[in-house]
């Protein structure tokens, strides 16, 4: 008999504890490719910060030797521009923090595990998602 295998990123929840919501499908992102930021033991970097990014971040990243911008078609990956979602690793996103050059952040579709690195009230400092 066939079991159905469970969806491993089910119940996967955000900042807040709540489901965790899609950050991008266009460029399609998270660690898995889901369009989702989850998370699971092969994600040793933590991709987990759902950011909208700005061109003063992709200058930053690219500085600290993360060229995100710059396209990769071997790896599928299109380089993001100003305005796109990305799932950031939540140390990235620190260390801009704390350079002063934070992207901002999508808190429902930031991964909980987020919060193992950054202080929330950081991240809602640079929320877009807070009425």
């Amino acid at each position: 008999m066939l079991q159905r295998r469970s969806n491993p990123f089910e119940g996967q929840k955000n900042v807040f504890g709540e489901p965790l919501k899609s950050c991008s499908d266009r460029p399609v992102t998270g660690f898995y490719r889901t369009g989702c930021c989850h998370t699971g033991p092969e994600d040793l970097g933590l991709h987990t910060v759902c950011v909208e990014v700005t061109a003063d971040f992709l200058a930053f990243s690219k500085a600290r030797g993360n060229d995100l911008s710059t396209p990769q078609p071997d790896f599928g990956f299109p380089g993001l521009q100003p305005g796109d979602r990305w799932c950031l690793c939540a140390a990235r996103w620190q260390e801009a923090f704390e350079a002063g050059s934070p992207p901002r952040v999508i808190l429902g579709a930031t991964h909980e595990a987020t919060l193992e690195i950054v202080d929330l009230e950081d991240l809602k400092r640079y929320a877009i998602d807070l009425a």
